[in-house]
């Protein structure tokens, strides 16, 4: 134990679980005796590994800093002079805890349950116990709080999944290995407990633990290993701000909007922004916004949170930016607007052409692009899009990457800074979709939010079109008056978002032959996308 300005701290203190395995935290606390309210991260990334030491990049890019930052944990050195105790926790078989590697497993979770309540009855506690994290210390909190640990009081879930397999291990079906590869062997395999002290990171699980890429790549379909990772959210009942980022739409969007949608909770709030993956959080304005929620739902403030609105959106215009309160989502005043595929004149179109028409590409390097006209006045499109096409193939299968592009009045692409913090650039927002697994989950698919089975495999007949709908992420951007929207149907990746490519040669080798895209006619294909009218219309 030591003691620092404002704090006093325990190193590797024993967190008991249920099996016995003994996970090793370090506490943060306020120099008086207490009791204080709790803030807790449970996670692989190291509760000793210094944030500069994680991502040195990343690290210099936030607007905190401290001899006691980690990565994607809040500050101590912030929060413990705001009155709180802050408590991190190595998951098992990480940092300095006990115990088998098995990410995503129900044991996991578990234990995170079990360290709350370890945390709710110490005698620096109050009993209150919030969650606060990004990403992989988001995911987790979905989790935990639908197992209903008593002591746990709110989660603040900052850019999480929460579907394993629809938001991180394949989109619409295709393995998404390029970021789980990279991932793994950089922010996980080198702080396994097994490993002995100073042992290089070996790239690799060791001592039988789990290895997550290979894994994923075993199971292919939403079958069992996937169905025992998954959340039913309703039986989420604690407070939850769930905070996505438009940018993240390859992994830390769709679970926000999906745990928000699915919390079981009475109070429950979305908020998503903009930019990089971690700078938002670390912001005074990011710090002070948690703070207020977790001070009137962990510290029992009752003025510090209040006529807040269920949704605060970040409305991305290239005038400038700028945040929106909205009642609900999807936004209740949408506009779900059908622009219809034309394949003969490549366009985008409000009328459904009156002839079939189509166009081919070859897979796995070909595609086509169709555009609407110039707006004549800025559009708003704000929420989920789909992409309802009908399509056939020489093989028995097809993968669809489609992507929504902004043309500029001059015929060039609008990019944007991408979620990775290293100037990639990438487009409004993407989708995908293996045709073989167009069947849908009736009961939880809207015409705007098709949700897929991913249990079987339909193959298709040669030169046969079926109708295939693909989810397209949300976003929200405003296209100004001379400039177009442009979709983008490939049989393959853009090259951006960098990092979640999908380029498994295993995964992909069957896509090769000749893909056709039909519209017209029998072929009413035609994309979703969410016009938002003004609030005073």
């Amino acid at each position: 134990m030591s003691t620092a300005a404002e704090m006093t701290i325990e190193k590797d203190v024993p967190v008991p679980t249920r099996d016995g395995t003994v996970l090793r935290a370090d506490v943060f606390r306020p120099a008086e005796p207490g009791p204080h309210p709790v803030l807790m991260v449970h996670g692989p990334y190291g509760k000793d590994i210094h944030f500069a030491d994680f991502n040195a990049h990343a690290y210099g890019l936030i607007d905190e800093h401290g001899p006691h930052m980690t990565w994607e944990t809040p500050n101590p050195e912030w929060w413990v002079p705001r009155g709180y105790a802050v408590v991190r926790v190595d998951q098992r078989g990480t940092g300095r805890s006990e115990g088998r590697m098995a990410l995503f497993s129900p044991t996991e979770w578990e234990d995170y349950h079990d360290a709350i309540e370890w945390a709710g009855v110490q005698e620096w506690s109050t009993g209150k116990v919030g969650l606060l994290g990004i990403s992989y210390y988001a995911i987790g909190q979905w989790h935990v709080a639908a197992l209903q640990p008593p002591h746990l009081a709110a989660i603040v879930p900052w850019e999480g999944a929460v579907d394993i397999y629809r938001d991180w291990s394949h989109h619409g079906g295709i393995l998404s290995n390029l970021f789980t590869d990279e991932w793994w062997t950089r922010q996980i395999t080198g702080n396994q407990s097994a490993l002995p002290a100073g042992a290089p990171n070996p790239k690799r699980a060791v001592e039988g633990n789990a290895e997550l890429p290979a894994e994923f790549r075993e199971h292919a379909l939403l079958k069992a290993y996937y169905r025992a990772r998954e959340v039913d959210l309703s039986k989420i009942t604690v407070p939850v701000l769930s905070s996505g980022n438009w940018t993240s739409y390859p992994l830390h969007l769709r679970g926000n909007v999906e745990g928000y949608l699915g919390a079981g909770s009475e109070h429950k709030w979305l908020e998503i922004h903009d930019g990089n993956h971690f700078t938002p959080f670390y912001t005074e304005e990011g710090r002070l916004y948690q703070k207020r929620f977790l001070d009137r739902f962990v510290a029992g403030d009752e003025t510090a949170w209040q006529d807040e609105p269920p949704v605060r959106l970040t409305i991305r215009d290239p005038r400038g930016s700028f945040v929106r309160a909205e009642s609900e989502w999807p936004i209740a005043r949408t506009a779900w607007t059908r622009l219809y595929l034309d394949a003969e004149r490549g366009s985008l179109d409000a009328e459904a052409p009156g002839t079939e028409a189509r166009v081919d590409y070859p897979a796995p390097e070909g595609g086509v692009t169709l555009f609407t006209a110039p707006f004549t006045e800025d559009v708003e499109l704000t929420g989920p899009s789909a992409l309802h096409v009908w399509v056939s193939a020489d093989t028995e299968d097809m993968d669809l990457f489609v992507t929504l592009i902004d043309i500029d009045a001059e015929g060039k692409e609008v990019t944007f800074e991408d979620a990775s913090g290293i100037g990639n650039r990438g487009p409004v927002v993407k989708g995908w979709l293996r045709v073989s697994h167009r069947e849908l989950d009736e009961t939880r698919s809207e015409p705007y939010r098709p949700v897929h089975r991913h249990d079987t495999r339909s193959p298709l007949a040669a030169g046969v079109p079926v109708e295939a709908a693909v989810e397209i992420l949300p976003t929200s951007r405003v296209f100004v008056a001379g400039h177009r929207l442009g979709l983008v149907i490939q049989a393959a990746d853009r090259t951006d978002p960098t990092r979640f490519l999908h380029n498994d040669p295993a995964d992909r080798a069957p896509f090769t032959g000749t893909n056709t895209v039909h519209t017209g006619g029998r072929y009413p294909s035609y994309l979703l996308v969410p016009v938002i009218p003004p609030k005073d219309s």
